[in-house]
């Protein structure tokens, strides 16, 4: 059970911070996971929102390295809530089920090497806090600097929701894989 009580309705606000919650059901269809917890906030929920917004649906990073981004940070993590939020998604994008194993294990076995660049920066940027010349090379190479940093803000993101379940132990949503 959460540490703090879910904020599931507007109405669970100031009046003042109604139209915070009005845009974050309408750009996620509901108030759901991380942001029931965001909200005892609203300002920060709100602005986390809008960045999210960018960050999983408006932004040109593809969509397989923001799911493989989001999966290793909320492993690398152990969160929980985020874990199960995502994988859905990577089984939806075609991500194989030995790729979200290798994830799931701490692993690059069994992933292809577009893939692997990918979790392997994440866990690098995670564990070590820095990307060495080479990985920060190779990927610049096959993002561009546009993507770089989008794919490095993916990160930051996810870590941020991740650390934000974490606190308030938020467990996965109903019928969503468990992290173990």
């Amino acid at each position: 059970m959460a540490r703090l009580p879910s904020i599931t309705s507007k109405d669970q606000v100031a009046p003042k911070d109604h139209a915070i919650v009005d845009g974050i059901v309408q750009s996620r269809g509901a108030l759901q996971g991380p942001f029931t917890m965001f909200l005892h906030c609203p300002e920060l929920g709100g602005r986390l929102a809008h960045l999210g917004a960018f960050v999983r649906f408006e932004g040109s990073l593809d969509m397989r390295v923001r799911v493989l981004a989001a999966m290793t940070v909320a492993r690398e993590l152990d969160a929980v809530y985020v874990w199960g939020a995502q994988t859905g998604g990577a089984r939806r994008l075609g991500v194989p089920e030995t790729t979200i194993t290798a994830i799931r294990e701490q692993h690059s076995r069994g992933i292809s090497p577009e893939d692997a660049q990918i979790v392997d920066f994440t866990r690098e940027l995670i564990r070590k806090h820095r990307v060495g010349d080479a990985t920060f090379k190779a990927l610049r190479t096959r993002l561009g600097d546009d993507g770089f940093i989008q794919l490095t803000g993916a990160i930051g993101y996810y870590s941020m929701l991740s650390m934000t379940v974490n606190a308030c132990e938020l467990e996965a949503a109903p019928g969503a894989e468990v992290l173990q």
